[in-house]
């Protein structure tokens, strides 16, 4: 009988000790969860610049290049569901592409792009600061003919643009963007007034690379 009420005696004080120890260690609580997750929901106004080389077409004189540097306003909205980010843009630049064919054309002719504009929209795919996308929509700008020795023509036309970028979140509301687009604008009957035959038309193709900044409210 002794034997057993001391082995219940040990076994209770080690059970006592057991509970101490537990109540005497550290209680971890965890803390909240980090959401990393970029928001790029909102509307944005930035600035961007770059530059542009295309080909211009003279009827029956000669397809010539062209370049130039850009620089200009954009504005925007985004809205996005998950990882899948919708947008619409507009943008107007300054635009200084232009280009000279001696061919036939003694003296030079040249075309001249004097102002570039967009309404686009973007589709994209966000990787939390990381929003790659797809870009498309109506473009807008001047085709200037100037021959010498004669009035030459100016148009401004609609057209066509498509592109893609990487817009990259620096702060909550500040990115910045790298871009290509591609532009057609088509052409038009400059004729006599550029040495041409009647109907003869001038057209104006750009690529266009640039960077930018925008700021979103």
């Amino acid at each position: 009988m002794n034997r057993v009420l001391v082995s219940c005696v040990a076994l209770l004080a080690l059970a006592g000790g057991s509970a101490t120890a537990a109540d005497l260690s550290p209680y971890y609580q965890p803390g909240p969860a980090y959401n990393s997750i970029y928001t790029w929901t909102g509307f944005y106004v930035g600035i961007n610049g770059g530059g542009g080389w295309g080909r211009s077409q003279w009827d029956a004189v000669d397809t010539f290049d062209l370049s130039g540097g850009v620089i200009g306003g954009t504005v925007g909205y985004n809205w996005q569901f998950g990882q899948a980010v919708i947008g619409a843009e507009g943008d107007i630049d300054w635009s200084g592409i232009k280009g000279t064919s001696t061919v036939l054309c003694l003296g030079g002719c040249e075309t001249r792009n004097k102002w570039l504009a967009t309404a686009r929209g973007r589709l994209g795919f966000a990787f939390d600061r990381f929003l790659p996308y797809f870009t498309g929509g109506l473009a807008l700008g001047d085709i200037n003919a100037t021959p010498p020795g004669l009035p030459g023509g100016s148009i401004t036309n609609a057209g066509w643009t498509v592109g893609a970028g990487l817009e990259v979140g620096l702060v909550s509301n500040v990115s910045v963007k790298a871009e290509y687009l591609y532009i057609d604008l088509g052409n038009f009957n400059c004729g006599l007034n550029c040495a041409l035959a009647p109907g003869g038309n001038v057209s104006f193709t750009t690529s266009i690379f640039r960077a930018g900044a925008n700021v979103r409210f």
